[in-house]
């Protein structure tokens, strides 16, 4: 689980977005990703509360479901399924991009069925593939974080880049810092720790202890945060001080610096380790994230029920092909709007968020009568503002788009209704799926209700 949600958050993000981050938070990127870390710690913890009560493949569908009320969870799984059906999608888009850049005139779809297809078939294989394709790219994206941290000291203690310096300064700048600053870095931090929600939807194909989940997000998204911040602190000091990025090469800019500081050879194999990364390592996680969430609805009766189909090595058969599809579909109509699926994507993740941390009380305080406040008042009070204020400065597009798709979610929760289709949480147990299912011994009535 710890290695999946690494792999999910992908250790080496910063590359693609540097030069961005680096000119919205004036050189200080590092700043960056500590308020992102102390801004989502306190989601990581809601959904270690409910992972451990509530151990189910659905994410804040589940938690949400049985937290709160069924049709709020209907709600919360509506909507993060904007998230989970858009993320793959993202992803073969980035990396197609990439390797068109790699392989001038190739056509873009060409690469995003090849990479839809790669990931297809080893979330097809099951959990113990998953497992070993995660570490093996997980290994790679470390050893390159290594590298490039040699690098970096090489180059700022040989004086190679000409007035590169390591100073704090690249961390809190006084003359620079301001509470407009703060807010810009905190919806751009928010947004990059995207993914370590998604260990939960392997709540039920994980063995060992019950609340493995809840521990693996937290571990993930403190060891992410330190190489983020590890990383962007070196590009930081490679800058040399620049106020920002032309915009022909802000997208580009951690691999302009990487060429600065070693050799155009190093660069290029920077460039492909990022493409291979993302396109297939962290779309991959995604689309196994995203079928388990269907799986899960689909389960309970939310969503057509051939979504719950598994096959012989007991993972979710359709709803891996059906992400699939719609991936391959969706690639065509995204290509060149990453902006706009990306606001999408957000809006999704964050409205889920906010039902999450409510859920926390709900189940918690007012049903389970706990007085433990910090857990289940205070760290879901905080959590809640901080992602209400993220999502109320979120870009008109995904405020638009996003209260579409709650609109047309809630046509399709009225349609159930009139028709006589259940919305209520289903009674499954949750040792259905996976290679590595929960005992339902250790499961209490209360999370079998």
């Amino acid at each position: 689980l710890l290695v999946y949600g690494l792999v999910f958050m992908v250790p080496i993000a910063p590359w693609a977005i540097f030069g961005t981050v680096y000119n919205a938070s004036s050189g200080m990127v590092p700043l960056v990703y500590l308020v992102g870390l102390v801004a989502m710690i306190f989601t990581a913890l809601a959904y270690a509360q409910m992972a451990k009560s509530i151990p189910l493949a659905g994410s804040v569908f589940s938690y949400v479901g049985r937290g709160i009320h069924p049709t709020a969870g209907f709600f919360a799984g509506w909507a993060i399924l904007l998230d989970y059906l858009l993320v793959p999608t993202l992803l073969y888009v980035f990396a197609a991009e990439s390797m068109v850049g790699i392989f001038p005139g190739t056509p873009r779809w060409l690469w995003a069925l090849v990479f839809v297809a790669i990931n297809t078939v080893i979330n097809l294989l099951g959990v113990s593939s998953l497992k070993l394709a995660n570490r093996v790219f997980l290994l790679i994206e470390l050893v390159f974080v290594a590298i490039f941290v040699v690098i970096a000291i090489v180059a700022l203690t040989g004086g190679t880049v000409p007035g590169a310096s390591f100073s704090t300064d690249q961390v809190w700048d006084p003359s620079k810092v301001s509470a407009p600053l703060i807010a810009s870095a905190l919806s751009i931090a928010v947004l990059s720790f995207l993914g370590f929600d998604g260990i939960s939807t392997l709540s039920e194909e994980s063995t060992g202890r019950r609340g493995g989940a809840g521990t693996a997000m937290v571990l993930a998204l403190v060891i992410v945060a330190f190489l983020f911040v590890l990383q962007t602190w070196l590009a930081s000091a490679l800058a040399a001080g620049r106020d920002a990025f032309a915009d022909d090469e802000v997208g580009n800019a951690f691999f302009s610096i990487v060429e600065q500081a070693s050799s155009s050879g190093w660069a290029t194999a920077f460039f492909a380790v990022n493409v291979l990364a993302v396109g297939i390592a962290n779309a991959m996680a995604a689309q196994a994230a995203t079928s388990r969430l269907l799986f899960s609805m689909s389960r309970d009766r939310q969503l057509p029920a051939f979504l719950h189909k598994l096959n012989g090595r007991q993972v979710p058969q359709n709803a891996i092909i059906v992400v699939s599809v719609l991936s391959a579909i969706l690639v065509l109509f995204f290509v060149g709007q990453i902006d706009t699926i990306s606001s999408l994507v957000n809006f999704g993740a964050l409205f889920g968020f906010m039902l999450l941390h409510v859920s926390v009380f709900v189940h918690h305080v007012v049903k389970g009568k706990s007085r433990n406040w910090l857990l289940h008042l205070v760290v879901p009070l905080v959590g809640f503002l901080i992602i209400g204020y993220v999502l109320l400065n979120a870009a008109v597009e995904a405020k638009v788009g996003g209260i579409i798709w709650l609109v047309v979610g809630a046509a399709v929760f009225l349609y159930y209704r009139r028709t006589g289709r259940s919305t209520e949480v289903g009674s499954e147990e949750p040792s259905t799926l996976g290679e590595g299912s929960v005992d339902p011994a250790t499961t209490t009535a209360e999370d079998r209700r």
